[in-house]
C-alpha cells in the first residue's frame, strides 16, 4: 500500500517545470525554422495533412467537448437534484456486489472492502457482497475488515474461489447464485473490480438514479487513479480518465454509452440475471470468417454493455461521483511496451464487440451512438493521415516542414488537453505530449489489432487465448493479418503519396523516355515486329489432331523464332491456318530468315513472290518437320517489304 500514492495523482512540480522550460525551447526553434511559405495556398500538400483532415477529425472532438459541457452544466444537474429528492425517501429493495480480485495485494484488498462496506452499512440496504477471490488469505483479509466494522447487521459475504480462466466464469457463478435469491425490478447490482475504492456516500449518489426512470438499465461513474509509478505514469493515467470523462458525458446526453466499465458499473439485479444476460457473459464468442469461432477472454463490460444496448436499455454517466482504481503498469520500468500492452487488451475488447454492435444499426440505439461507433473504425485511418503526409512533404518536398507539422500539433493538443483540463479541474503540460500518443500510437495499434483481433491475453492472470490449437494453422492467421494490414496501409499510402504530389503519374514524355531507355514500355506496333510465332507455335500443338487454326484478323508476325519453337514442340496436330474472311484481313508478315518455308499454290517460295494471296481456292502452304500446313483466307509478305 505504500507503493501506492494517494495524493494527487499529478507530476511533481519539478516535472512540470521542465515540461514547460523544453516546450518553450521547442517552440522558439520552430518559429524560427518555420518556412513562410507553409500556409500559403499553394502548399496543399500541407493543407491537405493539418487542415482539411484535421478539421473534420476536431469538429468531430469538439462536438463531444460540446455535448459534454451540456450534459455536465444543464441535463446533469436537473437529473441529480431528482435523483437527491427520490434518493432521501426510498431505498432499492436489495443490493448485491459482485467484486472480483485476483492475486492483489492484502493491503489494497483491505482499502478496498473497507471503503465498500463501510458505505454499504451507510446505506442501509440489505446488502450481499460476492467476494469472488484468487487465495484463501483474502477471506482473513475481508473477514478482519468485517470485525473492524462490527459485522454490520444488513451486510453478508459470500466467498468463491475463481479458477484463474478470467473473470467471466466467476462472473458467471455469482449471476446465477444472485438469480436463486429471485431480484426484484427494484433490486441493484454492483460489479466492481477488486483494486477499485470507493468514496463515502458512492452507493447513495449513485444508485438513486434507478429510483427516477424505471428504463434505467445500467450506470457507471467517474473514475481516479492511485498510482504505483512515476510522474508520466500517473498523468498518462489521469489523462485517459479526463479523456473517458469528456466522451462518457457526451454519450449519456443520448442515454447510451460506449462501455460499462468493469471498474464500478451498476445494473438492475432483474438485467443481469436473466439468463441470456448470464450466457453473454461467460461464452461471449465471436464468429469471424477468417478467425472461425473464438471465446472471448477479457472484456466482460463490453459483454454487459452489448446486451443492454441490444435490447435498448437506457444507460448513465454519473460524472460527480468518483471511485479511485490501484493502478499501476505491468512492468513499471517499460512505461511504453507496457502501455502498449494494455491498450492492445483494450481495443481488442472493442474491436471483438463494437462490429456486431454497429450491425444493430442507428434505430435500436440513436444516430449519435451509432455514428460515434461507426467513427472509432474511421479514426484509426483518419489519425495516420496527417502524420503520414507530414513524413512525405518532409521526405520528399521540403525538410523543413517538419517543423511546422510540430508547431500544428503543440497547437491543437495544447487547445484538447486544455478543453480537458476545464473538466477535469487540473492541467499538465505533459498531457500534450501524451495527448499526441495516445491518438497517434492508439491509431497504430488499432490498426494493427483490427487484423488480429482474435488474439487475447491478459497480463495479470498469464492466460491467453484466441488462435488456433494448431501451430500451423495459427501460423497462416498470423501470416494473412499481415498480408491484409500491409495490403490496406500500402493502399492509404499510395493514395496520399498522389493526393499531396509526392508522385505524379508520368506524362507521355516521361514514358517515352522510359521506353527509349530500357523497352520496357511497348505499343502493340512493337509487340507486333516482335512476332507472334511463340502463340501461333502453341496453337498448333494445342489443335485437336487434323483440325485447324482460326488466326485474329491483322498484320502478325513470323520471325526466325518459329523456325526454332516447331522442333521444340511435342507434336503439330493442326493441319489448317485459317485467317479471317472479313475486313480487315488476316496479313502474316514472315521474316526472311524462314520465307523458304511457304510456298504458294505452284511451290514457289516467299522468298521468290515476296507476296502471296492465299484463300479456298489457290491455299498456300508453311512447311515444317511434320508435314506441311494450309494457309487460307490470308495475305503472306515479306517484313523488309511491308510499308
Amino acid at each position: 500500500m505504500n507503493d501506492f500514492q494517494s495524493g494527487s495523482s499529478g507530476a511533481s512540480w519539478i516535472t512540470e517545470l521542465t515540461a514547460f522550460l523544453l516546450a518553450a525551447a521547442l517552440l522558439v526553434v520552430l518559429f524560427f525554422e518555420l518556412p513562410a511559405e507553409v500556409f500559403s495556398p499553394e502548399s496543399k500538400s500541407f493543407i491537405l495533412a493539418v487542415g482539411i483532415i484535421g478539421a473534420w477529425r476536431y469538429s468531430w472532438w469538439f462536438t463531444q467537448a460540446i455535448r459534454s459541457v451540456w450534459f455536465n452544466r444543464r441535463v446533469f444537474p436537473e437529473l441529480r437534484t431528482q435523483a437527491d429528492a427520490v434518493g432521501a425517501i426510498e431505498k432499492p429493495d436489495a443490493l448485491y456486489v459482485l467484486c472480483t480480485s485476483f492475486r492483489i495485494e492484502p493491503e489494497v484488498t483491505f482499502a478496498v472492502y473497507d471503503a465498500l462496506i463501510r458505505d454499504a452499512e451507510e446505506y442501509g440496504v440489505p446488502t450481499t457482497i460476492f467476494a469472488a477471490i484468487s487465495d484463501r488469505s483474502d477471506i482473513d483479509v475481508i473477514d478482519h475488515v468485517m470485525a473492524e466494522n462490527n459485522w454490520p447487521g444488513n451486510i453478508e459475504v459470500s466467498y468463491m474461489f475463481q479458477k484463474g480462466d478470467g473473470k467471466r466464469s466467476a462472473m458467471a457463478e455469482v449471476l446465477r447464485a444472485i438469480s436463486r435469491r429471485m431480484p426484484t425490478h427494484r433490486s441493484l447490482l454492483v460489479s466492481m473490480d477488486g483494486d477499485i475504492k470507493i468514496e463515502p456516500g458512492t452507493l447513495s449518489r449513485s444508485l438513486s438514479f434507478f429510483l427516477i426512470d424505471d428504463a434505467l438499465g445500467a450506470l457507471t461513474t467517474n473514475n481516479r487513479a492511485i498510482v504505483n509509478g512515476g510522474d508520466v505514469t500517473k498523468e498518462w493515467y489521469d489523462l485517459r480518465y479526463a479523456q473517458r470523462h469528456l466522451v462518457m458525458s457526451s454519450m449519456s446526453l443520448s442515454h447510451r454509452l460506449l462501455v460499462l466499465t468493469g471498474r464500478y458499473s451498476a445494473f438492475r439485479a432483474k438485467l443481469a440475471t436473466n439468463s441470456e444476460f448470464i450466457e453473454l457473459v461467460e461464452n461471449d464468442h465471436v464468429e469471424h470468417w477468417r478467425f472461425g469461432n473464438f471465446k472471448f477472454l477479457s472484456g466482460d463490460d463490453k459483454s454487459t454493455w452489448y446486451w443492454l444496448l441490444k435490447n435498448r436499455w437506457k444507460m448513465l454517466y454519473v460524472p460527480d461521483v468518483n471511485v479511485s482504481g490501484f493502478e499501476e503498469l505491468p512492468d513499471k520500468t517499460r512505461f511504453f511496451t507496457s502501455t502498449i500492452d494494455l491498450m492492445k487488451r483494450w481495443f481488442g475488447n472493442m474491436f471483438r464487440t463494437s462490429g456486431r454492435a454497429i450491425a444493430l444499426g442507428p434505430r435500436t440505439m440513436g444516430l449519435f451512438t451509432w455514428w460515434s461507433l461507426v467513427d472509432q473504425r474511421l479514426s484509426m485511418w483518419t489519425t495516420l493521415i496527417g502524420p503520414t503526409v507530414a513524413i512525405l512533404v518532409t521526405l520528399f518536398v521540403r525538410p523543413s516542414f517538419i517543423f511546422a507539422y510540430l508547431l500544428w500539433v503543440l497547437l491543437t493538443r495544447s487547445i484538447a488537453s486544455s478543453v480537458l483540463a476545464w473538466q477535469r479541474g487540473r492541467f499538465s503540460l505533459l498531457w500534450v505530449p501524451l495527448l499526441y500518443y495516445n491518438q497517434v500510437g492508439g491509431a497504430l495499434l488499432k490498426t494493427y489489432i483490427s487484423f488480429r483481433f482474435n488474439r487475447q491475453s491478459w497480463s495479470r492472470q498469464g492466460i491467453s487465448a484466441g488462435e488456433p490449437d494448431d501451430p500451423v494453422a495459427a501460423k497462416r492467421q498470423r501470416r494473412m493479418g499481415h498480408l491484409m494490414h500491409g495490403l490496406y496501409f500500402g493502399g492509404l499510402l499510395m493514395v496520399l503519396i498522389y493526393a499531396v504530389g509526392v508522385m505524379n503519374p508520368p506524362d507521355r514524355m516521361s514514358m517515352a523516355i522510359f521506353n527509349d531507355e530500357f523497352h520496357l514500355i511497348q505499343s502493340e506496333k512493337d509487340k507486333q515486329k516482335k512476332g507472334d510465332s511463340y502463340w501461333i507455335a502453341l496453337a498448333l500443338a494445342d489443335a485437336p489432331r487434323g483440325g485447324q487454326v482460326q488466326l485474329p484478323p491483322g498484320d502478325l508476325v513470323l520471325d526466325a523464332t518459329l523456325a526454332e519453337r516447331l522442333p521444340k514442340l511435342e507434336a503439330i496436330r493442326a493441319a489448317t491456318l485459317v485467317g479471317s474472311s472479313d475486313e480487315p484481313t488476316t496479313t502474316l508478315l514472315v521474316d526472311s530468315a524462314i520465307a523458304d518455308s511457304l510456298r504458294d499454290e505452284q511451290d514457289r517460295p516467299l522468298s521468290e513472290t515476296e507476296r502471296m494471296n492465299c484463300n479456298q481456292r489457290n491455299s498456300c502452304t508453311l512447311m515444317t518437320q511434320e508435314g506441311p500446313i494450309e494457309l487460307i483466307n490470308m495475305v503472306i509478305r515479306l517484313r523488309s517489304t511491308q510499308a
